[in-house]
């Protein structure tokens, strides 16, 4: 598949969401069941054309974290998403990018306490994370 063609569907696959979000609102596992839900989110997770709909989702995906609907990590991805969209440092250092070394990670806030967070979201050590980030082939 090239990228005009990844593009494509992922700018379908964001219609689709809005359609669903619009009738249901996140659809959660109580809606769509824990694959359906794990699905919703990796569609709005590379919904990057359209980061006013990512973080749309981030608020109704808190919702539904809160009410027991979403994945708690799953959180953690889209929050570091949309903050990085919008030119913030990240809290749980799930976003990479290429750097002249192979994938680095994307600026994080408060370093020193990124695995406290990153344990509360459900995420290992962001070092085993990273290991496993920068042996991607880029």
């Amino acid at each position: 598949m090239t990228h005009e063609e990844a593009e494509a569907v992922d700018e379908d696959n964001t219609a689709f969401m809005k359609r669903v979000v619009a009738a249901y609102g996140w659809p959660g596992s109580g809606l769509v069941g824990e694959d359906g839900a794990e699905a919703a989110w990796l569609l709005v997770q590379h919904a990057d054309h359209d980061p006013g709909f990512q973080k749309q989702c981030l608020a109704l995906l808190e919702d539904a974290v809160a009410s027991g609907q979403a994945s708690r990590v799953n959180l953690a991805y889209l929050t570091d998403r949309v903050r990085v969209a919008e030119g913030r440092p990240q809290v749980f250092g799930t976003q990479y990018r290429r750097g002249d070394g192979g994938p680095e990670p994307r600026p994080i806030e408060d370093p020193g306490r990124l695995d406290q967070r990153r344990e509360k979201a459900g995420l290992g050590p962001h070092g085993v994370y990273d290991r496993a980030m920068r042996r991607l082939p880029t």
